[in-house]
This record gives C-alpha cells, sequence and structure tokens, in this order.
C-alpha cells in the first residue's frame, strides 16, 4: 500500500452520523468581535441554540444566568458558560 491510500481512508470508522442539536459554543463566539459586551452578545447571538450537557439551550438564557457584562476575550465568554452549563458529553437527536 502506498502512503497516498493510507492518507485517503480515516483513521477511525466514524459509522452513521448521528445528529446533535445545537452549535458548538466556539462556532458562536467565533462570529462576534471581541471585547464585547454580555448585551451585545445576546442581541447578535441571543436566538443562537447552543450544545450543552443537558441538551440544547438558547444562548440567551445562558447570558441570563452570567454576573459578567462583559468580555475581554472569547475565552472568557466561553469560560463563564461553561460554569452555567456545564461540561461533559452532549446528548445526540433521537432519529
Amino acid at each position: 500500500m502506498s502512503d497516498e491510500e493510507d492518507d485517503s481512508e480515516p483513521a477511525v470508522e466514524l459509522g452513521d452520523s448521528t445528529p446533535v442539536e445545537g452549535a458548538p459554543l466556539a462556532r458562536v463566539t467565533s462570529r462576534l468581535t471581541w471585547p464585547i459586551e454580555a448585551s451585545e452578545i445576546d442581541r447578535l447571538e441571543g436566538n443562537s441554540v447552543i450544545r450543552t450537557p443537558e441538551g440544547p439551550r438558547e444562548l440567551s438564557a445562558v447570558i441570563a444566568e452570567i454576573d459578567q457584562t462583559y468580555f475581554e476575550r472569547h475565552q472568557e465568554f466561553e469560560t463563564h458558560v461553561r460554569e452555567v452549563v456545564g461540561t461533559g458529553p452532549v446528548p445526540t437527536a433521537d432519529r
């Protein structure tokens, strides 16, 4: 087998794709310009649904639970969001 053939096959068998509701938090925060106020995040992306270990949640509901009103960097915002929603496996949608 040549090196070219090795690269064309996935390293891990992925199987059937299982849908996951909501967008990854990083995808949502990448659409914003930092620094930014929490109210501006809510105005621009509050209707976005993000993936959480407890299932999908609207970002505006999560923002309402965060005491911080201004974020210098997306990492800071994501840390606060994860403190509210937790971390762990994200459930997949039922087929």
